[in-house]
């Protein structure tokens, strides 16, 4: 593969690169969106291929088999950079993006903006959707990027191991929730997804140097592991690349505060 595309990617700097035999774009907007335009050649994949769906957690992975038909559909091969872009700032996004990581892809970049960025930048859209050919895939979960609802009540003992909960700021205190029990996990810090990008920048993310003092306020330090959560790990999809950005060990919630709320066994702070 002769492509080496940075994890957070311009769209300058993907239209420079295209088309490439070696690149497969993943397009997750919202299917009437996707219908309307989006870049050549991409493949898309519906937000909801990403999840079980299965109450109270619906945000969990889905089977094995699941995700094994999802990349198989989508021409998936080990060795080519994948570039992710949604039509929201990056939620969904990085939720594939976590998604590569739970089965040990290493190339990939997130679009910075996503459509947003592309669009109003003038890059070259369509409307005509391609042809893939499906591959044969050989899945494997790698779990170190995967946090269960057990590794994080262990983390809770942990102070190098701090909680990034992705959520709104009437969720987090207990205000609004969609689970059964409000609140937050205890010691979570609190930083909503919708803080971390630019809206007068077309959704692209805040500089590094921002976000990183962001997170330094909120206590967390270099050297310390991070694990992200929103209600189904899809708002934390783009913490989680941001944690990844900022150098960060990073693990992803899966079950999330679906999860968390809805469990009658677990502390919860207000």
């Amino acid at each position: 593969m002769s492509l080496n595309l940075p994890l957070l990617l311009e769209p300058a700097a993907l239209a420079a690169v295209l088309p490439h035999p070696d690149l497969l774009i993943i397009d997750l907007c919202q299917p009437q969106n996707w219908q309307q335009l989006h870049i050549a050649g991409a493949v898309h994949v519906n937000p909801g291929e990403l999840v079980s769906g299965l109450p109270p957690a619906a945000g969990k992975l889905p089977s094995l088999a699941q995700l094994s038909a999802l990349f198989a559909r989508i021409g998936y091969r080990p060795d080519q950079h994948i570039v992710v872009y949604d039509d929201e700032g990056g939620g969904w996004a990085g939720r594939f993006i976590w998604t590569l990581d739970v089965i040990g892809h290493q190339h990939y970049s997130l679009l910075d903006g996503g459509l947003h960025s592309w669009y109003k930048e003038q890059h070259p859209v369509t409307s005509a959707a391609r042809e893939v050919e499906p591959t044969t895939v050989n899945l494997a979960l790698h779990n170190d990027v995967i946090a269960e609802l057990d590794t994080v009540l262990t983390a809770l003992q942990d102070p190098n191991i701090k909680i990034w909960d992705a959520r709104s700021r009437e969720e987090y205190l207990g205000l609004r929730s969609g689970a059964a029990r409000a609140g937050h996990i205890p010691g979570a810090v609190n930083l909503d997804w919708l803080e971390v990008m630019d809206p007068t920048r077309n959704l692209r993310l805040l500089p590094l140097p921002v976000l990183q003092e962001k997170l330094a306020s909120l206590g967390i330090a270099a050297g310390n592991t991070i694990i992200t959560h929103c209600h189904s790990h899809h708002r934390s999809g783009l913490t989680y690349v941001v944690a990844k950005l900022l150098g960060y060990q990073v693990m992803g919630y899966h079950g999330s505060f679906g999860e968390w709320g809805n469990h009658p066994d677990v502390p919860i702070a207000k």
